[in-house]
C-alpha cells in the first residue's frame, strides 16, 4: 500500500513518504500511482509470503494428520499422527513435483492450483467416508467391515501390511503374493509405506493419502493436454470433469492401481503432445519414465498405453508422422519395451506359458473374453436368459455393448437393496451417463466437418477404441469394466471439453436430439427393470431386444421429427 515502509509515493494527491532500504530502486505503477521500491524490500515481502504459506501448509498438514489418525483409531485417540504426517508430506511432494512438470506451460492460472488441491482433498475425504460408513451401513462383508470399498483393495492392502511386518525383503511382493497382486508393483509400494512410515498398527488410510494425491495430478495434466489441443476455453471444463468424475473419485479414494494409472497415462499423453508440438526431448523422456513405472504396476497397462500413444501419434500428425526416421525409432523402442514387459511378466499374465509374446497376448485375449462371458452369465440371471435366446456368436457383441453402458442408469434407479450401495450406484451411473452422452456426440459432430475437425475425429477414434477394449476385457461387470475404462479418463475429459466449447461457439440442434434420443432409450428400460424387480407389476414388453428396439425407434422418430420441424 502507499503507506507501506520502503515506498516513495509520487501521487499528486500526496501520501506518507518513508525512505528505507537499498538506494537501488524500481519504479512500480499500481492503480495510476507511481511507487519506488528498493530491491531488498521486495525480497523481504516475497520471503514473508513464502514463510506465511509454509506456516499455513504446516498447519494444514498437522490438522489433517491429527484428524486422519483420530478417524483411523476409531475416534478414540490420535496415535499414529506422525505416520500420517510423514505420508501427507510425501503426498504434498507428489503434488508439488507434478505441478513442477507443468511449469513449461505459460500462464498457468491460479484456479488450476486450487482445483488440484480441491481434487486431492475431495478424494481423501471420500476415502475417509468409505472407511467410516461401510462398516456401519454396508453389506457386512469382510472388505466392508475393514473399511474398503473394493475387495481387491482389501486383499492387496492387507497382504502389503503382512509383508511390511515380516522379515522378508520387499521384492517378495513380485514373487510370493501373486494372489493378492498379479503384478506386485502396488503391493510393493504399499508395503514400503507401511514398513518405513506406517508404525506398528495397520492404518489403511495411509495408502489412501497417496492414491488421493497421485490420482488428483490427472487434473492439471488434463487441462494442459486439452489446452494445447483445443485452447484454454476447452481446457477448463476438461479439468473440472476430472475433478468431479465419480469413477475417478471412487478409484482415487481407494487402494487401487487405477488411481496411479490414470495419472501415468495423462503424463505420457502430455509428453507426446509436448513433443509433437515443440519437439521437446523432455516429452519423450517422460513417456519412457512412465512406461518403466507402469511395468511393475501392470505390464498389460503399459502395453495398452503404448498402443494408445501410437494411435495418438498417427492422429496428431495426420498420418504424416511415419515419414520421419525418428518416429520409427521411437516406435521400435516402444515395441521393444512392450515385448520385454510381456515376456518379463509372462508367468503373471498366463501361468501356463506360451511360445512367444505374440502367442501370449493372443491366448490372453481369448481366455479373457471367455472368462468375462462366463462370469457375467453366472452373475446375472437375465444375461443367462438373453444368452439362451440368442446365437452364441452374438454373445461377445452383447457383452461388449452392455459393458459400454455400465454402470447402467435405469438399473441404478430401480435396483433394490442396501441404501448406501444404491446411492453409490446411482452416483456412478449418473456421472458415466452424462459423460457417455458427450462421447457419443463427439464423433458425430467431428465427422460432419471432417477436414476442419480431423483432430477431434481422430481423438474420438482413440477414445472409443479404449472404451471398447475396456468393455471387451471387463465384459458386463459393473466394477471391472469402469475401472479399466478410467485409466484413460484424461482423453475422455479432453474430448468432452472440446464438445462443450464447440457447442458454445456454434449451437448444434443435433446435440439436443442425441440427448433426447439417448434419454428415450434409457426411459424404455425403466419399466423393464421395474418389471424385473417387481414381477407383480404388469408390463407387456418383457423381452430385452424388443425394449432396446423400441428405444432406438423412439430416438430415431424424435430425431426425424425435430429435424423436419426445424426445417419448416
Amino acid at each position: 500500500s502507499p503507506s507501506s515502509p520502503g515506498f516513495i509515493c509520487s501521487s499528486p494527491q500526496g501520501c506518507p513518504t518513508i525512505l528505507l532500504g537499498n538506494p537501488r530502486r524500481q519504479n512500480i505503477d499500481i492503480g495510476g500511482l507511481n511507487f519506488q521500491s528498493s530491491t531488498c524490500d521486495l525480497k523481504l515481502v516475497t520471503q514473508k509470503r513464502i514463510c506465511y504459506r509454509l506456516l499455513v501448509l504446516i498447519a494444514v498438514l498437522l490438522s489433517l494428520s491429527f484428524g486422519l489418525a483420530w478417524v483411523s483409531a476409531g475416534f478414540e485417540s490420535i496415535r499414529g499422527w506422525d505416520s500420517f504426517l510423514a505420508v501427507l508430506i510425501l503426498g504434498a511432494g507428489i503434488l508439488f513435483g507434478g505441478w513442477q512438470i507443468l511449469r513449461t506451460e505459460s500462464e498457468i492460472p491460479t484456479w488450476l492450483g486450487n482445483l488440484l488441491l480441491g481434487a486431492a482433498f475431495l478424494r481423501l475425504a471420500v476415502g475417509v467416508l468409505w472407511f467410516v460408513s461401510l462398516p456401519q451401513w454396508g453389506h457386512g462383508t469382510e472388505a466392508e467391515l475393514a473399511g474398503y470399498v473394493m475387495a481387491d483393495a482389501q486383499q492387496r492392502d492387507q497382504a502389503a501390511w503382512e509383508l511390511a511386518q515380516s522379515d522378508k525383503p520387499l521384492l517378495s511382493a513380485f514373487q510370493e503374493y501373486r494372489l493378492a497382486d498379479q503384478y506386485g508393483g502396488l503391493l510393493f509400494a504399499s508395503a514400503a509405506v507401511y514398513r518405513y512410515l506406517g508404525g506398528d498398527v495397520h492404518r489403511p488410510l495411509l495408502v489412501v493419502v497417496l492414491t488421493a494425491a497421485f490420482s488428483s495430478l490427472a487434473v492439471p495434466f488434463a487441462w494442459a493436454i486439452t489446452r494445447r489441443l483445443w485452447g484454454e476455453k476447452a481446457a477448463k471444463p476438461a479439468a473440472w470433469i476430472l475433478v468431479l468424475c465419480p469413477e475417478a473419485i471412487l478409484l482415487g479414494s481407494s487402494q487401487m492401481r487405477e488411481a496411479f494409472m490414470m495419472t501415468l497415462s495423462a503424463v505420457a499423453i502430455y509428453g507426446l503432445v509436448l513433443y509433437w508440438q515443440e519437439r521437446r526431448q523432455s516429452g519423450l523422456i517422460g513417456i519412457f519414465i512412465v512406461l518403466l513405472l507402469s511395468l511393475p504396476i501392470s505390464s498389460l497397462f503399459a502395453i495398452w498405453l503404448i498402443g494408445v500413444l501410437i494411435l495418438l501419434m498417427i492422429v496428431l500428425d495426420h498420418g504424416r508422422i511415419f515419414r520421419s526416421w525418428r518416429v520409427w525409432a521411437v516406435l521400435g523402442i516402444l515395441l521393444v519395451i512392450g515385448v520385454a514387459g510381456i515376456w518379463f511378466m509372462a508367468d503373471q499374465i498366463f501361468p501356463e506359458g506360451a511360445a512367444n509374446p505374440w502367442d501370449l497376448v493372443a491366448q490372453w485375449l481369448k481366455y479373457a473374453a471367455q472368462w468375462e462371458a462366463y462370469t457375467a452369465e453366472r452373475a446375472s440371471g437375465w444375461v443367462q436368459k438373453i444368452f439362451g435366446l440368442s446365437p452364441e456368436w452374438l454373445h461377445p457383441w452383447l457383452l461388449l455393448g452392455y459393458g459400454v453402458v455400465q454402470p447402467f442408469l435405469p438399473a441404478a434407479l430401480i435396483a433394490t437393496g442396501n441404501p448406501l450401495w444404491r446411492l453409490i450406484a446411482l452416483w456412478r451411473s449418473l456421472g458415466w451417463t452424462l459423460l457417455l452422452f458427450m462421447l457419443l456426440y463427439a464423433p458425430f459432430r467431428a465427422m460432419r466437418r471432417f477436414r476442419d475437425q480431423w483432430l477431434a475425429a481422430g481423438m474420438s477414434l482413440v477414445v472409443w477404441v479404449s472404451i471398447l477394449i475396456s468393455a471387451y476385457r471387463g465384459g458386463g461387470d459393473q466394477w471391472d469394466n469402469p475401472r479399466y475404462r478410467v485409466m484413460f479418463i484424461v482423453l475422455q475429459a479432453a474430448l468432452a471439453g472440446w464438445v462443450w466449447i464447440e457447442q458454445q461457439r456454434e449451437s448444434d440442434p443435433w446435440l439436443g436430439r442425441i440427448l433426447v434420443g439417448t434419454g428415450l432409450v434409457l426411459a424404455w428400460f425403466i419399466p423393464w427393470y421395474i418389471r424385473r424387480y417387481y414381477p407383480q407389476i404388469p408390463w407387456a414388453v418383457t423381452d430385452v431386444f424388443k425394449t432396446l428396439g423400441l428405444g432406438l425407434a423412439s430416438a430415431v422418430l424424435y430425431g426425424v421429427f425435430d429435424w423436419a420441424r426445424n426445417r419448416t
